[in-house]
């Protein structure tokens, strides 16, 4: 009797019973634990300066372990950043055709982030790091203080284009002016008043000689 020829496995078995890898999903990040952490480092970053934040310490508190919280930021230096990026409790305004209803949303966007609980004094904390962790201050800067501020140049230029305002205007100086009024009512004990914002801009831009 002839010998069966032995059997061979199909070339490429392998491939056809198995699919590409897969990976597990983790578990859903909790956003409440997300928002005790960077309320945590931002209280902390305030009252402690960044030299006495640490990341155990915003753990404790925030009611977490450090691991937990290095899976969110990997060392001090993230942290700070993000307690940076919170302090914009609320997004810049969207541009319209209106630059001086522009630059009033602008300022009052401003207005109301400086205004939250410790924001002042977080910012304080930060130019008193400005020397030893000038990345935190570079930070700031980048992130809320120079897209702020080109919105603001540029709803003045706006404004310079169409005429509401004289071609001779400096930009740049109204700009800080304008800005610049906030930080020297807080520095001076004056009380902010709800509508600053339009007072301040009336200096410049009254409302009557405005086309909007």
């Amino acid at each position: 009797m002839a010998k069966a020829p032995a059997r061979t496995a199909p070339r490429n078995q392998h491939r056809a019973t198995s699919g590409p890898p897969t990976r597990g999903r983790g578990r859903p990040r909790d956003v409440r634990l997300d928002a005790a952490i960077l309320i945590s480092a931002g209280k902390q970053l305030e009252e402690r300066g960044y030299a006495g934040m640490s990341m155990e310490s915003v753990a404790a508190a925030a009611g977490t372990t450090v691991p937990s919280l290095r899976r969110r930021y990997q060392d001090k230096p993230a942290l700070a950043a993000a307690a940076v990026d919170s302090l914009r409790i609320e997004a810049l305004p969207a541009s319209t055709a209106r630059p001086r209803n522009d630059a009033l949303a602008i300022l009052q966007n401003f207005q109301r982030n400086l205004q939250r609980p410790r924001a002042m004094a977080t910012l304080g904390s930060i130019l008193a790091e400005e020397h030893r962790n000038p990345e935190l201050l570079e930070r700031f800067r980048k992130r809320l203080v120079a897209p702020r501020r080109a919105m603001l140049c540029r709803a003045l230029s706006d404004a310079i284009s169409s005429g509401e305002l004289p071609a001779e205007l400096d930009v740049q100086a109204a700009s800080n002016m304008l800005i610049g009024s906030f930080y020297a009512r807080y520095l001076s004990g004056d009380q902010t008043p709800h509508d600053w914002a339009e007072c301040v801009l009336n200096v410049i831009w009254p409302a009557g000689d405005s086309r909007t």
